[in-house]
């Protein structure tokens, strides 16, 4: 499955504890940190972008087009379909 919108929507949610609707399309240095950071545990890869191309991710959709081309190439140098892992279900503190 390829990284799509709502996914990358909720990623984003979960840098400071928002709500899908609460996220802006316009993401911040902060934000696209946390959100290669996200991805990159999510799909198993390690991504290294240029300043380039980081200056084109500062929108949702943008991000998408350069996360989904960086996932895709790391996982074809790797020979393997781009699929996430398993995410952990969050645990209660004091759980």
């Amino acid at each position: 499955m390829a990284l799509d919108h709502d996914q990358v929507i909720a990623m984003l949610a979960t840098f400071g504890d928002r709500t899908p609707d609460a996220v802006a399309d316009q993401i911040s240095s902060l934000e696209l940190t946390w959100l290669i950071a996200q991805v990159e545990q999510r799909y198993g890869v390690v991504l290294d972008f240029g300043d380039d191309v980081l200056a084109g991710m500062s929108t949702v959709s943008g991000a998408i087009a350069a996360l989904r081309a960086a996932i895709a190439a790391a996982q074809a140098d790797a020979g393997q379909q781009p699929q996430p892992r398993p995410q952990p279900q969050p645990q209660a503190p004091g759980a």
